[in-house]
């Protein structure tokens, strides 16, 4: 399977779980489209000003990996930058959010595995 660019569904998320600003939400696949245990695999396009707010997983866990620009990631209560190359995960029963307080925007390739 082959999926261009312009056939990916994207939904731009305001105050995404009481975040500030909106999230551009692009999904790389849809859940219909691949068999396995998973409920998101998309890119997060994320402002200068824009986050993610503080959120647990519960029966799941998500991935996060940093294409381009400088995220304020917050691990379970705990602030860290991550920046282009690097990755985090927030396991089940965990906490975090991602924040854009830099100038340039913020794409963060996401997927959230599900048991």
């Amino acid at each position: 399977m082959i999926k261009r660019k312009s056939e990916m569904n994207k939904t731009l998320k305001t105050n995404m779980r009481d975040g500030d600003g909106s999230v551009l939400v692009t999904d790389v696949l849809n859940k219909d489209e691949y068999k396995g245990k998973s409920r998101l695999v998309a890119t997060l396009t994320i402002e200068p000003g824009c986050s993610i707010g503080t959120h647990v997983h519960e029966n799941e866990e998500e991935i996060f990996y940093i294409i381009s620009g400088t995220a304020t990631y917050n691990d379970n209560g705990k602030e860290e930058i991550l920046y282009a190359g690097d990755s985090c995960l927030c396991l089940s029963g965990e906490k975090h959010s991602i924040a854009n307080r830099h100038d340039d925007t913020l794409i963060v390739f996401a997927v959230i595995l599900t048991y």
